[in-house]
């Protein structure tokens, strides 16, 4: 695996020369308010016990959705756009991350995630089956977190637009199994190998959610289209890899093992974290360069094309503030 150095979090604010949308900054109320309702749904479905809450609070859920969904339609729709981050992060920290201490493990990952799609996209058959599957995403928080959240969402988004993130979610699931079998058989993958699969293992399903949130709908046809999926993939794997660098010292810290896009650039490269990690500042921009290129041209040709973009770039620069002002969860290396 890569090197066990661990460079010391010295820095705060935004990763220096990373491309990147300047925003407003979020409504403390509006965020407040959600963080209120978020917690109030949390609790009624007993999703996390009373010692999680400093976790909670630290996350900034309803300030993370009112930066990444400027024109949300109204406070519902960022309700249940935090429910569903709220939900995701939940099934990654249960599932999935060993270090967290919640009983996540890589080992035999595909059995509990194909569970958990079936709470987003139901099981259908015998009715005594049907009755004992529900009965099992009843008692598990992190499947009633997908299964609420999902119910919520759909009660607003057209049955098209809760089918995309439902396939979305899909996709994230195959992620999240390609990086726990790298790690459990401690393979470095080179580092196109890591880039496809951050495609998958990335924040899309957020993104995918951007008409909805904003009252309208990306028609199916268009949204198929290869030039509008290459513009969600590209603002999508943009995003994810700036999450790689701001949460670098953060994992290295829990897990010096842990995949990210600097570890796998100095095991390939050779020439250390330092290097690595401003190199990997570069792949980053130029996969937002070339979002922000062709997402122009796009949006020339349709104002829904353009009013989906914009929401994409809205976004992705959401998080981006998200992650650079979060000073209680992200610290920079020492690195210039």
């Amino acid at each position: 695996m890569a090197a066990r150095l661990r460079p010391a979090p010295r820095r705060t604010g935004v990763v220096p020369g990373l491309r990147h949308r300047q925003v407003a900054p979020a409504d403390p109320e509006k965020a407040a308010e959600i963080d209120r309702r978020l917690e109030t749904w949390a609790r009624s479905l007993d999703l996390f016990p009373p010692h999680w809450t400093g976790d909670f609070a630290d996350f900034q859920f309803g300030r993370a959705v009112v930066l990444q969904h400027p024109g949300a339609l109204d406070l519902d729709r960022l309700t249940a756009a935090g429910q569903l981050l709220l939900a995701e992060n939940l099934v990654d920290s249960c599932y999935c991350e060993e270090d967290e201490g919640r009983g996540g493990s890589r080992r035999g990952l595909g059995g509990p995630l194909i569970i958990a799609q079936s709470a987003l996209d139901p099981y259908h058959g015998v009715p005594e089956l049907q009755a004992e599957w529900r009965a099992g995403l009843d008692a598990d928080g992190p499947l009633r977190s997908y299964h609420h959240a999902l119910a919520e969402y759909a009660a607003f988004a057209t049955p098209g637009q809760t089918n995309r993130f439902v396939h979305d979610m899909a996709r994230l699931h195959m992620g999240y199994l390609a990086e726990a079998a790298w790690m459990e058989t401690r393979y470095m993958p080179r580092i196109w190998e890591y880039v496809v699969m951050r495609q998958f293992n990335n924040f899309r399903p957020c993104l995918s959610l951007v008409d909805a949130v904003d009252g309208y709908e990306l028609p199916e046809p268009v949204y198929a289209r290869p030039e509008i999926q290459r513009i969600t993939a590209l603002a999508s794997n943009a995003t994810t890899l700036m999450n790689d660098l701001y949460s670098f010292t953060k994992e290295l810290a829990s897990d010096p093992d842990h995949l990210n896009l600097p570890q796998v650039v100095a095991a390939n490269d050779g020439r250390g974290l330092k290097n690595a990690y401003l190199r990997s500042v570069e792949i980053h921009n130029q996969i937002m360069d070339a979002f922000e290129e062709e997402s122009a041209v796009l949006a020339a040709t349709s104002p829904v094309v353009a009013r989906y973009a914009e929401g994409l770039a809205a976004w992705v620069a959401g998080n981006h503030e998200w992650h650079a002002t979060n000073t209680a969860r992200y610290h920079l290396p020492d690195y210039w």
